[in-house]
């Protein structure tokens, strides 16, 4: 006999620190750092789950349109099979899912357990008359089943754009209980950092969908800090992406190849937001930790010296009874000059680690400020040695060292920030493909280093805080043989390094050596 489950799920639509916000709750989180911002809100809803046993055939349950799409419907057969549940479904009238807003590019299969965890049973392709299948497995044996709007098929939490929802016919066979549940959502509109602006290249109608999840997918990851928390993982995506940005853009390629690597870049994308989501959580449960750790310690130290001097002065005061008068002021007077040498050194201690900590503050603040300026101009990274700013060789005149106009523009703007910081050093290297000699690659790669160096100097940066290198084709950043990376191998870069901008927490080593 299988029974049918009602469970009330309420839909929280928030961070994990918002859990007890109250129900139709605005809030706006701005999380700490460059990071964008995004809106949580929290909305309640409904739907009938079953509980389908264990090996006891085909269960039909039909799905009907929410009030975001009524026309919408759908069927679904779910078979009990030792150890899993098949779900074959069938929609029909889907309409195109940017009707909610450009960053919803797809649906996407859900089952629900009462307990609250969300499974993404797969994705949803609307076809050419509105229709759709999908066949899907689950270890789930009760659970309830909708199909929200989303950016990209890979994604870990529903959206709360909830387009259907599963009904129970009235010859479904069972009996009804009430169980609450809960699970999270993303608010709609959620999945737009603030002040974003889409690519005309993701809004192009001839390119297939999985291309424009691509791009979706790599743009939530970034706005969560895969870049700076999964930095491998991101780093892996964003490769593949440039590779399917290669694909859509030659009108000679394979189309299969761009799927694939778009479906690729997908599921890279989202393993590194998620490993982001998880490494700034346990990040910041380790610093908590710490500072309790930290409290503590110094709680029983402080206890400690309040201990010792209390035994201090009870032996003082002893032996301050069985002398003189004059030898038990004396006594005293030892006593409080102890306690207040010992209250000055905890005092000096602490002033001491303040000013440090401020300088420290304020270096990496100046680094921050500094990379974000000199980004505006051209593309600028953090690096272990310091911050390192590429130029790219559209910049010169081909096989010439030559600056363009557009070249001398950027640079005559890097140059009037970099006065502003007299005490930091720089450093220009050139670098070449490996088309051509060795010894004209080292000679073009030192005389595009030496013009750089020698405009800066010119517009105002001082003589002896520049230096500049050639390195020829020695240190490529990719591979020579295609176009694509030679172009890369193909730069100018500037070190700026110096103690004002002391070093960064979390950086990689630059290619600037």
């Amino acid at each position: 006999m299988r029974n049918i489950v009602l469970f009330a799920i309420t839909c929280t639509l928030s961070l994990s620190a918002f859990a007890q916000i109250n129900s139709q709750t605005t809030i706006v989180a701005e999380p700490v750092g460059p990071a964008s911002t995004f809106r949580v809100v929290v909305i309640s809803r409904s739907v009938d789950a079953i509980n389908y046993r264990h090996k006891e055939g085909v269960t039909d349950v039909n799905l009907a349109g929410t009030a975001l799409m009524s026309s919408a419907n759908g069927s679904v057969k779910v078979r009990s099979k030792r150890g899993t549940m098949e779900v074959e479904a069938e929609f029909g009238s889907l309409r195109n899912p940017r009707t909610f807003g450009n960053e919803y590019l797809t649906y996407v299969l859900w089952a629900i357990s009462p307990e609250g965890r969300a499974v993404n049973l797969g994705e949803v392709l609307v076809g050419g008359n509105d229709r759709s299948k999908l066949t899907a497995t689950t270890d789930l044996q009760a659970f309830a089943l909708i199909v929200t709007a989303e950016p990209y098929f890979a994604v870990r939490q529903p959206s709360n754009v909830v387009v259907l929802e599963n009904v129970v016919s009235a010859d479904t066979k069972g009996t009804s209980e009430v169980v609450d549940a809960k699970y999270e959502l993303m608010e709609r509109g959620g999945y737009l950092p603030t002040g974003y602006k889409f690519d005309p290249v993701v809004l192009d109608a001839k390119l297939p969908l999985e291309f424009l999840e691509a791009r979706n997918a790599m743009r939530i990851a970034k706005s969560e800090g895969a870049e700076q928390f999964a930095a491998d993982s991101y780093q892996h995506a964003d490769q593949l992406m440039n590779t399917a940005d290669g694909y859509a853009t030659d009108h000679h390629s394979d189309k299969k190849q761009l799927i694939a690597t778009s479906r690729e870049t997908v599921q890279t994308a989202e393993d590194a937001r998620e490993i982001a989501v998880k490494k700034i959580d346990a990040d910041r449960a380790a610093n908590e930790r710490l500072d309790s750790a930290n409290a503590q310690a110094q709680s029983q130290a402080q206890a400690d010296e309040a201990t010792r001097q209390k035994e201090q002065a009870q032996s003082a005061a002893a032996k301050a009874q069985a002398d003189m008068a004059a030898s038990q002021a004396a006594s005293a007077a030892a006593v409080n000059s102890a306690q207040a040498d010992a209250d000055q050194s905890r005092a000096v201690a602490q002033q001491a680690q303040l000013n440090a900590h401020n300088a420290d503050t304020e270096k990496a603040a100046m680094r921050a400020q500094l990379s974000e300026q000199l980004n505006k101009i051209l593309e600028t990274r953090d690096s272990a040695r310091g911050l390192i700013i590429s130029m790219s060789d559209v910049l010169f005149d081909t096989g010439q060292y030559s600056l363009k106009p557009g070249a001398r523009e950027k640079l005559a703007k890097v140059a009037g920030i970099l006065i502003a910081y007299p005490s930091l050093n720089i450093e220009v290297g050139g670098y070449t493909d490996n088309v051509g000699g060795d010894d004209m690659n080292q000679k073009l790669s030192e005389n595009r280093a030496s013009s750089v160096r020698d405009y800066l100097v010119a517009q105002g940066v001082a003589t002896n805080s520049v230096t500049s290198k050639g390195f020829g084709n020695t240190l490529p950043v990719a591979s020579n043989d295609n176009s694509a990376g030679r172009q890369e191998n193909r730069r100018v870069e500037l070190l700026v390094s110096g103690d004002a901008i002391g070093s960064p927490a979390n950086a990689t080593t630059g290619s600037l050596q």
